[in-house]
């Protein structure tokens, strides 16, 4: 009987390494009731990946499929249908008998789970909801919990896998109907949207309103809603993608919108292609995304001056910018506002902070910069200080473009950009 656990959890964990969106998590600690024990936390292997809390810690999650058999034949995914690989596929039971075993081996502190379609889609999430209320209710597991959530399940279904799972995610895939009739023929985007928005509205709900007792609705997703969109199977340009994911988060209050590189797959469809995309795209709509959401940029500005409205592959997003822009810097550090300052190569959002606390006492100097240890190398072309002006030769846009060509690339998480 274990051989064959073990045997179904090297498939399964194999099959679920394709979905990236559960590289973060953010949906703070569960409390056990009073006189409630419980097991697994977010303070704190075949299978096994890595989400971060957003203080920064690592979380390890059991990722895995309850089975890769898939009714669906997207053309782009190794579980579809059509597709010639190994099948498995586990119990209710055993999925939670195996969070719970890895749990007090220490191995890992919460589940990432999806599926293939089997039967049909209520069939199969009401399974994962069995699943997860069984690991809240049964063994009083506190750790971290994302469920995969299908779109043309019930509404109820997905609403009650809200009630267990810390963070639901639904893959929107390709950012365009024409991709998704191309590739994945049995979905829709109004139906992706649809569920997506219904699941915004109950979190909202669950966050503000109270029964009619007075006492405030139980939690519903607290890590709130994720998504995926594969880049460069289908002829979709970077502004297309970006579009997609702006109104994403505009109209669904998206956590996370995850970008995966389109990679053959085994036994792939003849009609997908025949090379990968390049990993650098997906990284430049990473640091594209990063810039949209949290340094005020709009899509315009960052697709300014691009090639058929693709991100430039040779700098990162920000950096292009500034050296499209660069009859605007170099930028007082002593003056600037904070729209501008964030757009300064180099500086990061708590750098910009620290800059704007610190100069309300003194004219900022390079040794301060030094002491706030922002990157000098990066910033050195586009700002003035108290005691620094930069030399004539990087101030010419075309030479600087060349010697940064190179450098260390825009740190997704804030850190250094």
């Amino acid at each position: 009987m274990q051989d064959k656990i073990e045997t179904k959890l090297e498939i399964l964990a194999d099959a679920a390494k394709y979905d990236a969106s559960c590289a973060s998590g953010s949906a703070g600690k569960r409390s056990a009731g009073k006189g409630e024990k419980g097991i697994g936390s977010l303070t704190g292997g075949s299978g096994i990946c890595h989400s971060f809390t957003p203080d920064g810690r690592c979380v390890s999650l059991l990722k895995i499929l309850m089975t890769n058999y898939c009714i669906y034949d997207c053309h782009y995914c190794i579980n579809r249908i059509s597709s010639n690989v190994r099948r498995a596929r586990f119990t209710v039971q055993e999925v939670v008998d195996l969070t719970i075993n890895f749990y007090k081996r220490n191995y890992i502190e919460g589940l990432f789970l999806s599926s293939g379609i089997i039967k049909d889609p209520d069939y199969t999430m009401e399974s994962m909801v069995k699943i997860a209320k069984s690991l809240r209710v049964d063994h009083h597991f506190k750790g971290y919990i994302h469920l995969k959530t299908i779109p043309n399940a019930s509404p109820e279904l997905q609403e009650e896998a809200g009630l267990y799972a810390d963070r639901l995610s639904i893959n929107i895939e390709m950012p365009t109907q024409k991709g998704l009739n191309t590739f994945a023929p049995e979905k829709n985007i109004s139906d992706i949207t649809g569920s997506m928005g219904r699941l915004r509205n109950k979190i909202s709900e669950h966050k503000t309103s109270k029964t009619h007792t007075g006492k405030r609705l139980p939690r519903f997703a607290p890590g709130g809603q994720s998504t995926q969109m594969i880049v460069g199977a289908d002829a979709s340009d970077d502004k297309t993608i970006l579009n997609s994911s702006v109104d994403l988060y505009q109209t669904h209050k998206l956590r996370r919108v995850y970008y995966s590189a389109f990679s053959p797959i085994p036994d792939a469809s003849l009609i997908l292609p025949l090379k990968p995309a390049p990993l650098i795209r997906e990284h430049r709509l990473y640091q594209a995304d990063w810039l949209l959401r949290f340094y005020d940029f709009s899509l315009d500005e960052i697709l300014q001056g691009t090639k058929n409205n693709m991100l430039d592959m040779d700098h990162d997003p920000k950096l292009a910018w500034a050296l499209r822009n660069r009859h605007l810097f170099p930028i007082d550090i002593n003056k600037a506002d904070k729209k501008l300052l964030l757009r300064i190569p180099g500086l990061g959002a708590l750098t910009v902070q620290k800059i704007i606390k610190a100069r309300k006492y003194c004219n900022l100097s390079w040794s301060d910069l030094t002491k706030m240890r922002v990157p000098l190398g990066k910033v050195k072309p586009f700002i003035t200080a108290s005691d620094y002006r930069p030399p004539a030769y990087l101030l010419d846009m075309e030479s600087l473009g060349n010697q940064l060509k190179n450098t260390e690339q825009l740190d997704l998480f804030g850190r250094a950009v």
